[in-house]
This record gives structure tokens, C-alpha cells and sequence, in this order.
């Protein structure tokens, strides 16, 4: 399937909101401060990452998100990335390398930044096993005991 990277519109933030089923869906996404349940035009402020940015991954020809993604600059030259989250029947298809590599790539572009971070909980073993192959490491001393925070160092030359 042929995807590409695009800016989430108002309309993509309905199909998101089907892939969250309950409360505990939510706050392992979105976390703490987006509440359960929500409207699907509630999401775009709920979601809202100031100087960052909201992407969908989406087929090529089709107008529905297959996945979705933010990035977040911090202020310490590295940034962040959240929400990440992909149609749940497209999952195990490589939607989510897709995602997380163009979305990587559209952050670099945009942000100057030293390293991409990024958090997962421990137990979602199919995510760290993606994060790994895209080259992020665990960073130890920035984990709790559920999530784990992984960095990857941006290349020298893409470096600010």
C-alpha cells in the first residue's frame, strides 16, 4: 500500500476516534489530560502540541487516516514523539515504521534538533520492537516503571 505523510485535518480526527475503544486506550495514546470518552471534534484542541505538529499517514487515492502521529520540539534541541497510533486492522502491516519514519522525517525538517525521543509502555512489545528497528535506544535513567523513554541521535550532518 502506498502511503504518504500529511497534515491531520479536521475531518481525519472522526476515524481516529473510532481506533480508541474505552478509557484505558485512551490514556495509554493520548495520556492523563485527554479524557474518555471525547468528541471527535474535541481532539484537535485535546491534542494540541504547541510548535509541533499533527500528521495522518494516509493511502494514496483514499481521503481516510491509516495511521496518526505528533511531533513536539523540546526545548533541550530534541524532539518528541506522541500519539502514535495506527488503523486497527492495518496493524502488523508496517504502517507503523511508515508512520514513524516519515514522521521523523517531516520533524527533521522542520525542527533543528540533536535527537528524537520518544516514550512506550513496556508491556506494548510490538512497539518497542519497532522503535528498535528504527535505530531508537532506552535511554535508562528517563524510564519509570511503566514507559519507557528511547532516544535516537540525529546524524551529524542533519544535526543543528
Amino acid at each position: 500500500m502506498a502511503v504518504s505523510l500529511r497534515p491531520a485535518a479536521p475531518a481525519d480526527y472522526e476515524e481516529i476516534a473510532a481506533w480508541i475503544p474505552d478509557a484505558a486506550a485512551c490514556r495509554r495514546w493520548a495520556g492523563p489530560d485527554v479524557p474518555f470518552p471525547f468528541s471527535p471534534a474535541e481532539l484537535p484542541a485535546l491534542l494540541a502540541v504547541p510548535g509541533g505538529g499533527s500528521y495522518c499517514l494516509a493511502a494514496r487515492g483514499r481521503s481516510s487516516p491509516v495511521g496518526f502521529g505528533q511531533y513536539w520540539p523540546r526545548p533541550d534541541a530534541t524532539v518528541h514523539l506522541l500519539r502514535i497510533i495506527v488503523r486497527p486492522e492495518l496493524r502488523g502491516q508496517g504502517m507503523g515504521r511508515e508512520l514513524c519514519g516519515q514522521l521523523v522525517a517531516r520533524a527533521m525538517e522542520s525542527v533543528p534538533a540533536k535527537a528524537v525521543t520518544l516514550n512506550v509502555y513496556r508491556d506494548n512489545v510490538a512497539a518497542v520492537a519497532l522503535y528498535r528497528g528504527l535505530g531508537f535506544a532506552v535511554v535508562a535513567g528517563r524510564c519509570n516503571g511503566d514507559a519507557l523513554f528511547m532516544a535516537r541521535p540525529v546524524p551529524a550532518e542533519q544535526a543543528p
